[in-house]
C-alpha cells in the first residue's frame, strides 16, 4: 500500500504551484474541483492507484492499472482513458512540473448522481492525477514496527481494493505520532498478521520468507507482487499463511514494501530488535528490486 502522506498537496511550499491532470485536462493543484454529489465523496465509491516515477517511467505500471480495472470492472465504473492515455498524463505532468520524479495518484471516483444509491453503470467518473514531490528518506533507512490496537477491518469484497473507504487506516494512522520513522502493524479480529498502514509486510526466519496471506483480507500490493517474484527467481523458499504476531516477533529480519518507498527494512518492535538493514534476504531482495528499475529505464530508452 502506498503512503497518503499528511493529506495536503505540496503545491504551496512550492515558488511554482503543483500542476495536476482531471478529466483530461491540466490543471493547477488549487483548482482542483469535484461536486458534493460526486458519489465518491457521498458513499466512498472510488478507487486508487499510488506510484512514483523514475527518470519519468512509472515502475509496474501494468499491475497498478490492471489492479484499478478490476476494481472499477467490480463496480460499474467506465474507464474512459486507456492506459496509454494515463500514462501521456503522467508524461506531460512529469514535464510540466519541472520533470523531476514524483509521487502520483491516479484517482477514479465514480461521478455525479443524486443522493441515493444508484442502480447503474457509472458512465462519466472523474479521473484526477494528482502529483507531489517526493521526500524520500536514504536508501536503507530503518523504521520501528508498532502493533496497532485498531483491528484491520474486513474488506468490502472477496479481495480488498485500494477505495476512497480508508477510515480504517486513518483510524490505525490517528495512533502514531509520526509515520516517517514508524510503521503501525495490523492485526485481524482475529488476531493474525495483516498489514501496516501503509504497506505489505514480509519477514525471515531460518532463510524462509513469509508474508501475510491475501486470506487475511489486505490489499494485494504491485510491490508485494513483485517481490515475492523475485524471492522466486533467488530460489527462497516462501510461506504465505495465517500467522501470529509472536511469529513475526521470533523472525531474524523483517521489512515493508510499498510502491513509493519500495522495500523498508523494520530494525524493532517493541521489545525485539532485527537485523534491519543488515538483513541480507532484505539486501538482495532489495538489490534485485533496483536492478529490476534499471533495466526498466534502459528498455524505455
Amino acid at each position: 500500500m502506498a503512503s497518503e502522506g499528511n493529506g495536503r498537496t505540496d503545491c504551496k511550499r512550492r515558488a511554482t504551484p503543483l500542476i495536476c491532470w482531471m478529466n483530461g485536462n491540466q490543471q493547477l493543484a488549487d483548482e482542483l474541483r469535484i461536486s458534493p454529489y460526486d458519489h465518491g465523496f457521498l458513499y466512498g465509491l472510488g478507487f486508487f492507484e499510488t506510484f512514483r516515477t523514475y527518470d519519468g517511467e512509472v515502475f509496474l505500471y501494468e499491475a497498478h492499472m490492471d489492479r484499478l480495472r478490476s476494481a472499477l470492472f467490480e463496480y460499474r465504473i467506465a474507464m474512459p482513458y486507456g492506459d496509454k492515455e494515463i500514462q501521456q498524463a503522467i508524461s506531460s505532468l512529469y514535464v510540466a512540473n519541472g520533470s523531476e520524479d514524483g509521487y502520483y495518484r491516479l484517482n477514479v471516483s465514480a461521478g455525479v448522481h443524486d443522493i441515493g444509491l444508484a442502480p447503474v453503470n457509472y458512465e462519466q467518473p472523474n479521473v484526477i492525477i494528482f502529483q507531489k514531490p517526493l521526500h524520500l528518506p536514504p536508501t536503507h533507512t530503518e523504521k520501528d514496527g508498532v502493533w496497532l490496537q485498531t483491528t484491520r477491518n474486513e474488506p468490502e469484497s472477496t479481495i480488498r481494493h485500494k477505495s476512497h473507504q480508508y477510515a480504517n487506516n486513518v483510524r490505525g494512522r490517528l495512533e502514531l505520532p509520526s509515520l516517517q520513522k514508524v510503521e503501525g502493524f495490523f492485526v485481524t479480529k482475529e488476531g493474525f498478521v495483516a498489514e501496516g498502514i501503509t504497506s505489505n509486510i514480509f519477514w525471515v526466519k531460518e532463510d524462509i520468507l513469509y508474508t501475510p496471506s491475501l486470506e487475511t483480507g489486505i490489499l494485494p500490493g504491485t510491490t508485494r507482487a513483485f517481490v515475492l517474484t523475485l524471492a522466486n527467481d533467488l530460489g527462497l523458499v516462501v510461506n504465505e499463511g495465517l500467522f501470529l504476531p509472536s511469529d513475526l516477533e521470533s523472525a531474524q529480519e523483517v521489512f515493508i514494501t510499498n510502491a513509493i518507498q519500495e522495500l523498508v527494512p523494520i530494525r524493532n518492535v517493541p521489545n525485539t530488535d532485527f537485523l534491519g538493514n543488515e538483513g541480507p534476504i532484505y539486501q538482495r531482495l532489495h538489490m534485485n528490486y533496483q536492478q529490476a528499475i534499471s533495466q526498466m529505464k534502459v528498455s524505455d530508452q
